[in-house]
């Protein structure tokens, strides 16, 4: 069994407890972590806490040293890191080595970058009239982290928290956790300073209310899902800490009469079906204009017989299983409820897949002739599964696009840029795709309602883990 990394040190468990890590490809248990108690997140809060000090007194310019070594020794491990990744969630091998893996490499790159070239007016700070405007870091971090992308949200919570000059206190998703230890033997052999980072693993319920209740634990980001990020919110307000918070979404994909529907469905399947559909921010409702509905519906069923289930170490393989058993069984309820609402099933099923006799493989499944008030239409699935809805005006498309509890992400398909860009100002959403716009890592990205609140990415994902004080003068 793996140990916790607490104060710059491998070390035992409180709890006797283990939890195995599964490989959804297989089946088979492939690891096994602790379950941590309360006292290993005492300890780790007591050791953040009394780095705090010296670290947050380090300059940016010190603090990025530290950080760029990190990532060297990171990007040296690039291609073991994302085997991690297949065998942990079952994801793809060339889609772990470009996104898993990838991204957060490219992520911690931005980062560093960012603070090297805002890092001097940001902490040094900057006048504001006869006013100092200093940005200070908060203190010691609580990271909660889910299963989807997990090296990714790892990464977005501890290298900008770091680089701000807090310590931090990860808790890894007990479904997926391998990947932060493979940050965390980075760090440590970076000579990253004793009580800076530390990694309890164990369940939510136990580790992660631990840390969202620890008074020692001046804040919390936690990424999952809305119900586990309002319990989050629950016990962290007793010590009136900061909570930021990044929750599910089912984000509005909305096709204009003029747009160019082979390249607006195809780019739309391919976002539903990335990371076998466990995306929060997914464009799972289809939005399509009636003249144009029964076209896209082919379409879209064409596009998704291409991404048949297999083999995530197959490096042909498009789509992986399912993370787990419980989000198989949930998938699955989800595609026999959407049928029982009265949605039409186009492609795909419930039924287990053809020749996966092991591995929790679900069939990419497209839906038709659904309403938005439908639950498939309003509940995230959290699955490769795609709701297509048909809209009669563009002030309908919006209304539709708008009329959900999220707001995290949509997108908008425009053969007018213009008419695109208006209908995307009308979104709720913390990020718009028009035309299928690139990835942006200096780009903020976060939801409105309850999508959650605070923001990551970009110098708004740095500017989360500070603290501004106004010294007046």
């Amino acid at each position: 069994m793996r140990s916790l990394y607490i104060d710059g040190a491998w070390c035992d468990s409180a709890s006797d407890e283990a939890l195995d890590v599964v490989n959804p490809a297989t089946e088979q248990v492939i690891d096994t972590v602790p379950a941590g108690a309360t006292a290993d997140v005492d300890a780790a809060a007591a050791a953040a806490a009394a780095a705090f000090p010296a670290w947050s007194a380090l300059t940016p310019g010190q603090r990025v040293t530290h950080l760029a070594k990190a990532l060297e020794l990171f990007n040296a491990r690039l291609g073991d890191i994302a085997d991690v990744l297949t065998r942990d969630i079952g994801a793809p091998a060339t889609f772990a080595a470009k996104v898993q893996a990838g991204l957060p490499s490219l992520m911690f790159r931005t980062y560093i970058d960012l603070v090297e070239e805002h890092g001097e007016r940001y902490f040094t700070g900057e006048e504001v009239g006869n006013s100092l405007v200093v940005h200070e870091p908060i203190g010691v971090v609580g990271a909660i982290t889910p299963w989807n992308y997990p090296l990714h949200q790892i990464v977005l919570k501890v290298v900008p928290a770091l680089l701000a000059g807090n310590t931090v206190v990860l808790k890894p998703s007990e479904v997926a956790p391998l990947s932060a230890y493979s940050l965390a033997e980075v760090l440590d052999e970076a000579g990253l300073p004793a009580g800076v980072f530390n990694l309890v693993s164990g369940t939510g319920p136990v580790v992660g209310e631990a840390i969202a209740a620890h008074p020692k634990v001046d804040m919390v980001s936690f990424t999952g899902s809305t119900r586990a990020g309002t319990r989050v919110s629950q016990v962290a307000a007793e010590t009136v800490k900061r909570v930021a918070l990044e929750l599910g979404g089912k984000s509005p994909n909305v096709i204009l009469p003029g747009a160019d529907l082979t390249k607006a469905v195809k780019r739309g399947v391919a976002d539903v079906m990335r990371n076998t559909g466990q995306s929060c921010n997914a464009l799972t409702r289809m939005l399509v204009h009636r003249d144009s509905y029964d076209e896209a519906v082919e379409l879209a069923a064409a596009a998704a017989a291409k991404y048949a289930p297999g083999d995530p170490a197959d490096e042909g393989t498009r789509m992986g299983p399912l993370v787990s058993a419980a989000q198989l069984d949930k998938v699955r309820s989800y595609v026999d409820l959407g049928v029982e609402e009265g949605a039409r099933l186009v492609t795909g099923g419930s039924a287990p897949v053809e020749g996966r006799d092991s591995g929790y493989y679900v069939s990419p499944t497209v839906f038709a002739d659904v309403r938005n008030d439908m639950r498939i239409a309003q509940e995230e699935i959290f699955g490769p599964v795609l709701a297509l809805i048909a809209y009669d005006t563009v002030e309908e498309a919006v209304e539709i696009a708008n009329d959900t509890v999220y707001g995290l992400n949509a997108a908008v398909w425009s053969g007018d840029p213009d008419e695109g860009l208006a209908v995307a100002r009308r979104l709720r959403a913390g990020q718009v795709e028009l035309n299928g716009g690139a990835l942006n890592p200096r780009a903020p990205f976060g939801g409105y309602k309850r999508s959650g609140n605070g923001r990551e990415w970009g110098l708004p994902g740095l500017e989360e883990f500070c603290e501004v004080k106004a010294v007046q003068m």
